[in-house]
């Protein structure tokens, strides 16, 4: 068993680091992504002519391959975290642009003329109705991201020791070791499992609103009872108002 874990010395990190290392350059890039997409989704919902060039070009950086970013960057950044994390927080934003877009649009008119009888101004209406509505569909680009960023962190073993989890593969074709092939295969595996899970767990709490559980009905239909269960942008305008 210890096989697995025996880790080279050539990594400079423990199992342990090598996992906190992971997390971070798969995390930090989606956060900053997230920081990014926001005000562009926002700009996009506002300016429809927008949202076509912003896709094509957010598309097309997604399309370079990641070494070619490396070549570029590694003259300013060197072969540290943030030449690995950049392109990570450049490929998020082809998941979270749409998810952002789709989700701000899919807020009902109703709920929006509401808003603005109920005299709240522009960034009010925005934070306080549009992004908690949206937020289903916000957070389903973000677990997309999330996921992509720790399947893709290990591409950093190309520059070196930044590959995280990913240099354990590397490592186990330099030496011969399969099970540390194994090892990085199976946690980058369950890594992505484990902060998905966490994520949905967020999202639940963060949307009280959405039904939960609900039952199919014949031929599998789900359904829901209007009486007992209000519509989810009523009450996020309730709690906005509040």
């Amino acid at each position: 068993m210890s096989a697995y874990f025996d880790i080279p010395s050539d990594l400079q990190h423990s199992y342990a680091g090598l996992i906190g290392l992971h997390l971070k350059e798969a995390l930090v890039p989606v956060l900053g992504g997230l920081v990014v997409a926001l005000p562009l989704g926002q700009l996009c919902v506002r300016f429809k002519w927008l949202y076509s060039p912003v896709l094509w070009v957010t598309t097309v950086l997604y399309a370079i391959p990641s070494l070619a970013f490396f070549v570029v960057l590694i003259d300013y950044t060197g072969a540290t975290e943030t030449t690995v994390m950049i392109p990570l927080a450049v490929y998020s934003l082809v998941l979270l642009i749409p998810a952002i877009v789709d989700g701000v649009r899919s807020v009902p008119e109703e709920t929006l003329a509401a808003a603005t009888a109920m005299g709240f101004g522009p960034a009010r209406k925005y934070f306080l109705v549009q992004l908690p509505v949206a937020l289903p569909a916000i957070m389903a680009g973000v677990r997309l991201a999330v996921v992509s960023s720790i399947s893709l962190v290990s591409i950093g073993a190309l520059i070196g020791n930044q590959g995280a989890l990913g240099n354990l593969l590397t490592d186990g074709l330099f030496y011969h070791r399969t099970p540390l092939i194994v090892t990085s295969v199976v946690t980058t595996a369950l890594l992505a499992i484990a902060v998905d899970g966490l994520l949905v767990l967020v999202q639940f709490l963060l949307t009280p609103w959405v039904p939960r559980g609900a039952r199919p009905g014949r031929g599998g239909v789900r359904f829901r009872s209007a009486a007992r269960e209000p519509e989810p942008a009523a009450v996020a305008l309730e709690d906005a108002v509040r």
